[in-house]
């Protein structure tokens, strides 16, 4: 906790902003008691949907938003935002490696429905060693090809790297403009929002997607996600969400919105306890010599902490150890298994409030080498470190 300080302090400084940020969005928006009622039909002048829909395109700097409890998670976000915007033959340059292993099937299995089926060619650029942006084959890639869309996925997955920071998808971005001004570009936001002063629509990305299980859900939202971004992309992908030419203008939720409010109200501070989380299991792990990400000098742009383990035994026991302190489940052992959307057996532990919510406290990571665990998330600090206790007895 020391040794930490000085980096605890910086993650304050962040959340004190973002939380000043949702406030005045709140107010502008005029937020009151009847946002929280829900509808139900075709949901029809669905106050409560439309100005959702607003404080969530605000808080990204962005002209508009879907933000559903329709969408089932990340995964279906990021599926909707390029379904919704790519047609067949378009090309696609991801910039940051493979996505998340749970976007495969969706981009390259064929049969399924899948962008390969639709002719959509989805090409792949590693990045460098240090986890920079390979900016000469970036350049000549573009050079040599017409592009609609550059992706961008901000989080690590289950890659050894640095989640990119807002700095680096900044620099990026005016860097693929100067090759292709006209090209699409879009980011997988999971694990990233509030993280910093900066979301990316506000540093040259279109749009952005995202969870409402993780960050800005503020381990309160029930269920949902989110697409925010540029109005004639978003109105692309709100057509997928329900009809071409309807869009937003449909779609009910009896239960209300007052959680996911509440969440959004809720997700700085959340957000702050996570990255302390994550912080504080870095500095532990890296003085038993284990090797971990985030370093002690990087900036934190997700809310991740990973832990190259190295043997299969100590990543099945560390989860088995976060597992044994969730406040839901606590009882239950987990072991590795072959879950749907994954290449290789996964272990998960995910005590949660919320199932399946990455925000709170949950650790997971797949079979193979380095046997890496990647912890992340965390509603309190106190719990965080309770959990690092617990690890600490299983590895020493």
């Amino acid at each position: 906790m020391e040794q930490a300080r000085d980096k605890f302090a910086y993650l304050d400084e962040v959340s004190l902003y973002n939380q000043k940020k949702v406030l005045n969005i709140f107010a502008s928006n005029r937020l009151a008691l009847r946002h929280f009622n829900g509808t139900d039909g075709y949901g029809y002048d669905d106050v409560g949907r439309d100005t959702l829909n607003r404080v969530v395109a605000d808080i990204f700097g962005a002209e508009s938003a879907v933000a559903s409890p329709m969408i089932a998670s990340g995964t279906h976000a990021l599926s909707l935002a390029l379904f919704g915007v790519l047609r067949p033959n378009d090309v696609v340059l991801s910039i940051s490696g493979e996505p998340y292993d749970t976007l495969q099937d969706i981009i390259y299995k064929e049969g399924i429905g899948s962008l390969a089926d639709f002719g959509v060619k989805f090409n792949c650029i590693e990045l460098n060693d240090d986890g920079s942006f390979n900016k000469d084959k970036i350049a000549e890639f573009l050079q040599n090809n017409k592009v609609k869309m550059v992706y961008i996925q901000r989080s690590r997955g289950y890659a050894w790297r640095p989640a990119l920071t807002i700095g680096q998808i900044e620099d990026i971005c005016a860097f693929v403009r100067n090759i292709q001004e006209d090209v699409i570009i879009f980011c997988d936001n999971c694990y990233g929002e509030f993280v910093e002063k900066r979301e990316p629509t506000e540093v040259g990305v279109d749009y952005c997607a995202g969870s409402f299980i993780k960050n800005i859900g503020g381990g309160i939202a029930p269920t949902g996600g989110y697409i925010a971004g540029k109005s004639h992309l978003i109105e692309l992908v709100a057509g997928r969400l329900t009809a071409p030419s309807i869009g937003t203008e449909i779609g009910s939720y009896s239960y209300g919105y007052r959680l996911f409010y509440q969440g959004i109200f809720m997700a700085p501070h959340v957000v702050n306890q996570a990255l302390k989380t994550a912080v504080l299991f870095s500095t532990a792990l890296t003085n038993l010599g284990y090797e971990t990400l985030p370093k002690a000098n990087e900036t934190l742009s997700d809310i991740v902490c990973s832990i190259k383990l190295g043997s299969a035994d100590k990543l099945i026991s560390f989860c088995q150890a976060i597992q044994s302190v969730s406040p839901i489940d606590g009882y239950v052992t987990p072991e590795p298994w072959d879950m749907p959307g994954y290449n290789d057996p996964v272990i998960m532990a995910a005590g949660c409030f919320v199932q399946g919510a990455s925000i709170e406290l949950s650790c997971d990571g797949p079979i193979r080498e380095p046997y890496i665990a990647y912890l992340q998330g965390g509603l309190t600090l106190e719990h965080g470190i309770l959990a690092l206790e617990k690890v600490l007895e299983r590895l020493i």
